[in-house]
């Protein structure tokens, strides 16, 4: 399963529900983006050290030619239905390229994409 940053960040901040669902699944991944939010959310080095060390544990997904073709896909179908943001049709687009469920608390912005799977996260 692909985690979004919304449910990684939940975790970070200790939400028993977030660190259950990570534990819950053997095969933790994440799109690079999301990799890039946590760490553009870091405000000192060691919180870069301790995304780092929680990080070892994800598959970190790289962007690639067909994730970047999808997700320009994604923004001219849903960007103004939606509001859908780069980065979300990126980290959609790594999933449906995967064939993997997102497991996601941002249903608002994700929803509309039909062949993507989505497990809700509710904190």
């Amino acid at each position: 399963m692909i985690f979004d940053t919304d449910v990684l960040i939940w975790a970070l901040r200790g939400n028993e529900k977030a660190a259950r669902i990570l534990e819950q699944d053997e095969e933790r991944s994440l799109s690079v983006v999301s990799a890039m939010e946590l760490f553009q959310g870091a405000r000192d080095k060691k919180e870069m050290a301790l995304l780092r060390r929680f990080l070892r544990d994800f598959e970190t997904i790289p962007l690639s030619a067909e994730i970047g073709y999808r997700a320009g896909m994604y923004m001219e179908q849903y960007a103004l239905k939606v509001d859908l943001a780069p980065m979300d049709s990126l980290i959609a687009a790594t999933a449906v390229e995967r064939q993997e469920t997102l497991c996601t608390a941002n249903l608002k912005h994700y929803r509309q994409i039909s062949d993507l799977v989505l497990k809700p996260f509710r904190p």
